[in-house]
């Protein structure tokens, strides 16, 4: 297959280096350092998985330089979802499919705003992954899976599936339920990344302070709960499930906003806690929990606040 790869950090870097380590052609557009690093010494993955040196790669600051793709992996921070939708047009074709892996439940719709919404396959990953420094993408092992929307058996996402079977370190499993997929890792994706932000700890620490963990298991509960109210078939153990997965991953995994936090990045927080928050507030749920994530790091959530500035403060 050819893929174009649009976001070439984290989970883009990992999932794109693998399948080009099994002999797929894949384009990575990224940028800045990291898109000088890539281009001058390749692409590395450190991971229990297994590490990966890739000396010759692909990779592009332009879309247009890469030409139709069959498969499009659409990683990019949420912010920056809109300017990386409407860049897409050069690379596609009549059969080009998007996957998008990106955080939150709202990727679909903004990418729906600049290509056609039946071309677009909602997916999730459950992978810790992050650029260690320009040019090699760390990952400390855990969960490394996939569970991707296969659009009613089309033919591109079948080549995809078969692709990733191919390759090591990744698993990726086909679903009929995307809606149901999505707000299962949003629910986990939203406490995990509050909690660890909040404390500044890794998820093992978490586990080590009962307060903290009782905090966590809030954020979990209101979640299912916003789940619910929207139609989502979740029970009301679902919190206790997630609480279990969270306890067998690697103690130092941090989440990545977490990541962006000590880097002094901007944060994906509107699109987490804040996305719950807001949403509670439409729909007449409490979630204090949530709230005092996002009241704690709004003034974060374009990056670190200038000396003496609060930050802008947005409602949600």
């Amino acid at each position: 297959m050819k893929i174009a790869v649009m976001g070439a950090g984290g989970i883009g870097g990992y999932v794109g280096g693998r399948l080009a380590e099994s002999g797929h052609e894949v384009h990575f557009v990224a940028r800045g350092r990291h898109l000088e690093a890539l281009q001058s010494g390749g692409l590395h993955i450190e991971s229990p998985h297994g590490d990966v040196a890739l000396a010759d790669i692909n990779a592009t600051s332009d879309p247009a330089a890469i030409g139709i793709a069959d498969l499009i992996l659409f990683t990019v921070k949420m912010a920056d979802s809109d300017a990386a939708a409407e860049a897409l047009a050069p690379l596609i074709g009549a059969q080009t499919r998007i996957v998008t892996l990106q955080n939150g439940i709202d990727s679909k719709d903004i990418i729906g705003r600049h290509v056609d919404r039946d071309r677009v396959a909602c997916g999730i990953i459950y992978l810790a992954a992050y650029i260690k420094r320009p040019g090699l993408i760390f990952n400390p092992g855990g969960i490394h899976r996939m569970v991707v929307d296969r659009l009613a058996g089309d033919p591109v996402m079948q080549q995809f599936f078969a692709a990733c079977d191919q390759a090591r370190g990744i698993i990726a499993e086909p679903t009929d339920q995307p809606d149901h997929t999505l707000w299962g890792k949003f629910i986990a994706l939203v406490a995990f990344s509050g909690v660890t932000c909040l404390t500044r700890l890794p998820i093992g620490a978490v586990y080590e302070h009962p307060e903290i963990l009782a905090f966590m298991r809030q954020l979990l509960t209101e979640n299912v709960q916003i789940a619910q109210r929207m139609g989502l078939d979740f029970d009301n153990a679902h919190a206790d499930r997630t609480v279990a997965l969270f306890a067998d991953q690697p103690y130092q995994q941090k989440s990545s906003m977490l990541v962006d936090l000590e880097a002094g990045k901007p944060l994906e927080l509107r699109w987490l806690s804040g996305r719950i928050h807001g949403l509670g507030r439409e729909l007449g749920i409490p979630t204090p929990a949530n709230s005092a994530v996002w009241a704690a790091l709004v003034a974060y959530a374009d990056g670190p606040p200038a000396p003496g500035d609060a930050g802008p403060v947005r409602q949600n």
